[in-house]
Parts: structure tokens; C-alpha cells; sequence
């Protein structure tokens, strides 16, 4: 029986841009920015084109609203978050930041996002720390395949919830209480499905996420987060750090920045990117995150996978293999295929981006990454190109 996207009850189109000359399926590399988000960038020019127009206090608000609406969208607490780059930050603050002792694991998964490699191949000359890499006992890397390597020397689980080759979604609840039964911490990175799926900390089992912004939470190139549970925060090694993360910086509105005693405010705010006051990128951001709360994440993703079902039950079965997982509930917020060689997975890639159907080529796989934007004539398009 053939599959349907359910329609949104809102067409967010119109919050977009059109794009006219291609298709855009490409939101897991970067996501489209919203109108509103780039009218606050431009709004945020001219403030800096006329700075005395601009309220001092600004400075300072702007990034204590972008960190409560990340804080609102994963259920955490404001103080909790650090706003930083990208994701390869909440990895630096983990590695820097735990005291290590010689022979210490950490366990990641084969074929992982480079960020995982080239933050902790160098602790291994830095610390000592041994890097063991799972690979998977089947098609994906699971849970198990992770708690099965975990032993009694292993301090830190590092992995992506969603991968960014095939779309599987990792059971974190159950690696997260695998590993604090080890005695072990898990470190998530969720830049492949934060905005995409629902994500709740509080439940979710992990000790830190982090999370690049500009895919599913719509901000710019240079925008992230990560989340740390305050126990974890506690125990981490002191350091420089920003200096809007004092500890008495709340005075700030008295005009007096004479704080030498510089101690770090509690939570993870010591771990913000310097300069976190860019208004082109946070105010970007900020926008961007309320019309991804007004939006709804369940509703983002509840049309994608409508999609991506509507697209396997599509792709010619003779030329495609689907190389995500067909169950929903096993992938995050968008689907992988492949031509049934990596020549024709390579010569269907070319065939699209010639057609200007936008999609990523990922280790073989075709990524195809809808948003609220794309609808099922989108998916048609993509469809009558692999089928020439």
C-alpha cells in the first residue's frame, strides 16, 4: 500500500524564501535561514552601522535569551548551557576539562563523525587515554554493540544520537544507564537530529550533548550549544575562561566591570565561545529558534519522516537500496539510499546535483534531509531523477 506524507496543519513555507532554482534536501548539511532570522541579522548590521542606536544592555541580553530557548527546547535549565560554535566544543570541554589517568577508555563507534577522532586521538599522547573504536555487529551501530566494549577501564562513551552517514538513531537512554552502571560517563552529539526529533535531557540518560546549530535549529554557519548536567559540571578541572562568565557579572548594569576575583559563575556558562555577544549569528539564532518552538519539534518530525517513508516506498527497488533504517522509530529526522554499487550510488548523486536536486553524498549513501519546507512534490522531483 502506498505511503502519504501527512500534510503539517500549517504551511510554514512561506517563513522561507522560495527556493526557485533547485530543491533543496539538504538541511542535515545546513539548514535554509528563515526569513525572520535573516531580517534579525539585518536588523543586527544596522545596529552596528548606527551602534548608539543600540541599548548597551543588549550586549549582554542577547545571548541569556538564546540560551533560555535552547534551554526550553531540550528541557534543561538556562544555567546549563553553554553557547559556543559548533559541536566540537561540548567534546573540547569534556576533554580538557576531566582529570584522566593513564589507560582510561574512551569508547566511540567505526565510521563516526571526524570531530570524535580529532578530539580524542590526541588525549592519547596528551594522556594517556586509549580510544577504542566499536564497529557494528550488524547493518548499524547500536547500544549494545557500545555496552558489549564497555569495561571496567572505560571513563567516557562518545558517540553521535543520530549518525551522519546513515541516519541511525542510537538508544541513548539505554547506553546512558549501561554506562553510569559501568561507572562511565556518555557524551552525545545531536547535531544530527536537535530540532529535528523531540530531545529531552532530563530524561535522555546522557551526561553531555552538544549540538551544532545551523542544521535543525535553522542558525547561522558559527552557532552551538552544549548541555552539561550540573553533577558532571562540578567535577570538571578549572580553567581560562569568558569573561561574561564571571561570577558576579549580573551587576554589570551598575557600570562597574571591576571583578579581578574572577571566579566562574556556576553551570556551564564558563564554557561559552568568547565573544558570545555576535549579533549577527545569535540574533540569527534567537529568531530562528522561536519559529522552530512555534513550529513544534514533533510536528518537524512527524512530516519528515512522512517523507522519507513516501520516498522509500518510491525509490526503485531494480537501481536502490535503502541504507537507513526503514523503522522511524530506529533513525533521526531523514533517510540514506544507495545505487546497488558504489559507482551507480556516486552516478545517482550526479545525476541530482546536475538536476539541481540538492542532496550530500555520504560514505556511499545518498542523504536526503527534508524539512517543514518540502512537500511530497519535492520528493517526486527526486524520484523522476533517479528513475531516468
Amino acid at each position: 500500500m502506498a505511503t502519504t506524507a501527512a500534510p503539517l496543519r500549517t504551511d510554514w513555507r512561506k517563513e522561507w524564501f522560495e527556493i526557485e532554482d533547485a530543491v533543496y534536501l539538504n538541511t542535515a548539511m545546513q539548514s535554509a535561514m528563515p526569513k525572520v532570522a535573516v531580517r534579525a541579522v539585518q536588523e543586527a548590521i544596522e545596529g552596528k552601522k548606527f551602534p548608539h542606536r543600540m541599548s548597551q544592555v543588549a550586549h549582554f541580553e542577547v545571548p541569556l535569551r538564546v540560551r533560555a530557548a535552547i534551554a526550553e527546547l531540550i528541557g534543561a535549565q538556562p544555567e546549563e548551557i553553554a553557547l559556543t560554535t559548533g559541536a566540537s566544543s561540548g567534546l573540547a570541554a569534556l576533554a580538557y576539562g576531566l582529570t584522566w589517568k593513564a589507560g582510561d577508555e574512551v569508547v566511540t563507534a567505526t565510521g563516526e563523525f571526524p570531530l570524535q577522532y580529532s578530539t580524542w586521538r590526541p588525549m592519547e599522547e596528551r594522556e594517556g587515554v586509549v580510544l577504542k573504536i566499536v564497529a557494528p555487529s550488524g547493518r548499524f551501530i547500536t547500544a549494545d554493540d557500545l555496552i558489549a566494549a564497555l569495561t571496567p577501564k572505560t571513563r567516557l562513551v562518545s558517540v553521535s544520537m543520530v549518525r551522519f552517514d546513515d541516519g541511525s538513531l542510537l538508544d541513548v537512554t539505554k547506553l546512558g544507564a549501561a554506562c553510569h552502571q559501568q561507572g562511565a560517563l556518555l557524551l552525545v552529539d545531536a547535531s544530527q537530529c536537535c530540532g529535528g526529533i523531540p530531545l529531552d535531557v532530563t530524561t535522555l540518560g546522557a551526561d553531555l550533548v552538544t549540538a551544532a546549530a545551523y542544521k535543525w535549529m535553522l542558525g547561522p554557519y558559527g552557532t552551538g550549544f552544549f548541555w552539561a548536567s550540573t553533577a558532571l559540571t562540578k567535577t570538571l578541572r578549572p580553567g581560562p575562561f569568558y569573561w561574561q562568565g564571571i561570577a558576579g557579572m549580573d551587576n554589570r548594569h551598575s557600570g562597574s566591570l571591576n571583578l579581578a576575583n574572577a571566579k566562574p559563575i556556576a553551570g556551564s556558562r564558563r564554557w561559552d565561545a568568547a565573544e558570545t555577544a555576535s549579533y549577527f549569528n545569535l540574533a540569527a539564532l534567537e529568531a530562528s529558534l522561536k519559529l522552530v518552538a512555534q513550529i513544534g519539534v514533533a510536528a518537524v518530525a512527524e512530516h519528515t519522516r512522512g517523507l522519507i517513508d513516501f520516498m522509500y516506498e518510491r525509490l526503485p527497488k531494480d537501481r536502490c537500496v535503502p541504507s537507513s533504517p526503514l523503522d522511524a522509530a530506529k533513525r533521526g529526522p531523514y533517510g540514506c539510499f544507495a545505487g546497488r554499487t558504489p559507482e551507480k550510488s556516486a552516478e545517482i548523486y550526479e545525476q541530482l546535483t546536475k538536476a539541481n536536486v540538492m542532496v550530500s553524498l555520504r560514505e556511499g549513501n545518498i542523504r536526503v534531509s527534508p524539512y517543514v519546507f518540502n512537500t511530497e512534490r519535492d520528493i517526486d522531483k527526486l524520484i523522476s531523477v533517479v528513475t531516468q
